[in-house]
């Protein structure tokens, strides 16, 4: 073997303590030309008010319920939930290879603004301060109820993730089971908090403040930072610097201090472009199951799907289905251009 390792020339695979999973690193195929798929940049919308959109205040909905003229944060049940709260007799099947069983759960909406022409990015710390708030009310109440044992609380921004309404908003599902993914983050948590007595991320989050190379912004409360074990190009994570497990452990300085660390990261996305940047975020957090889990930690994802300019994402097929994920760019290139990138939004210029 004639050259030595370099993490930045040379494909390696990463490990994913959460999920206990690897992906393939390949900085060198960063070089390559593109003649793939272009997709149309995400535009901003600059009406403050669309008598046309479900979400707006006073707006007639599809389904013939008539939204209140709210100012602020409004929360509803999702006219198309994909759960439903009713339960449902079901005589179990013993059979291996032909498993199922009924979910029961509750689906809900959730407007950020009034304002039809704001994203997070745009809004104030004190109107995202609002917002962090009415998540962890919903997250209260709804795991307060019995059958509920998860409430997952999530962003889809931009049609190229799926969004099919541009007015500022995001999702809540709330179920009776755990979901998959995060039941195998739960069980690597409490692997790891049984073995060392802390949590995996406090004892991440301590490598990377001293590693000082992915961190991308950093208050009092909490760190922004590039994981290195990232798949998605600019994917990032927002992690609570106290080994908070949930939102009801939030003080009002907490729920602060995380609104303006999403003001800001959002922010540093939409200037990479000059683009309302596209991506799909959530939070993780203990499930609501009346266990104490201290071996969770707060922390929320940052999935954006944009590689190398506002028209080109990346793909995840192929080798990514059918053996492991895979990224160009290095978690330390996307993360020297996130720390690059201003918090001053690039329209206030």
């Amino acid at each position: 073997m004639s050259n030595s390792f370099n993490s930045k020339d040379h494909p390696h695979r990463r490990y994913n303590p959460l999920l206990d999973e690897w992906v393939l690193v390949s900085p060198q195929r960063a070089k390559r030309p593109w003649q793939g798929q272009q997709e149309e940049p995400l535009t901003s919308v600059q009406n403050q008010y669309d008598p046309e959109c479900y979400l707006c205040p006073g707006n007639l909905r599809i389904n013939g319920v008539q939204n209140p003229r709210y100012e602020g944060v409004y929360v509803f049940d999702n006219d198309f939930g994909s759960l439903l709260s009713e339960g449902v007799s079901f005589d179990k099947t013993e059979d291996e290879l032909f498993q199922m069983k009924p979910e029961r759960g509750i689906n809900r909406v959730i407007c950020f603004s009034h304002d039809h022409s704001l994203t997070l990015p745009e809004m104030s710390v004190e109107a995202i301060t609002n917002v962090v708030s009415v998540w962890k009310e919903e997250y209260q109440n709804l795991g307060e109820l019995d059958y509920i044992n998860h409430v997952q609380i999530f962003e889809n921004k931009g049609a190229i993730m799926g969004c099919s309404n541009p007015h500022p908003h995001g999702q809540i599902w709330a179920q009776s089971s755990i979901p998959s993914q995060v039941a195998r983050t739960q069980q690597n948590l409490k692997n790891y908090y049984d073995k060392h007595g802390t949590t995996l991320l406090s004892d991440y989050l301590q490598r990377e403040i001293e590693i000082n190379e992915r961190i991308i912004l950093e208050n009092k409360g909490f760190v922004a930072l590039v994981p290195f074990w990232a798949t998605w190009p600019f994917e990032t994570m927002i992690i609570s610097k106290k080994p908070l497990n949930n939102l009801l452990a939030f003080s009002h300085e907490d729920q602060a201090l995380l609104a303006q660390i999403l003001k800001d990261l959002t922010t540093k996305y939409d200037n990479i472009f000059s683009v309302s940047f596209p991506y799909s975020a959530g939070i993780h957090q203990a499930p609501t199951d009346s266990e104490s889990h201290e071996e969770w930690h707060f922390h929320m994802h940052f999935y954006p799907p944009l590689l190398r300019s506002a028209s080109v994402k990346k793909f995840m097929v192929g080798y990514e289905m059918l053996a492991e994920a895979q990224r160009d760019i290095t978690p330390e290139q996307s993360a020297e251009i996130l720390k690059k990138s201003s918090i001053i939004h690039y329209k206030n210029r």
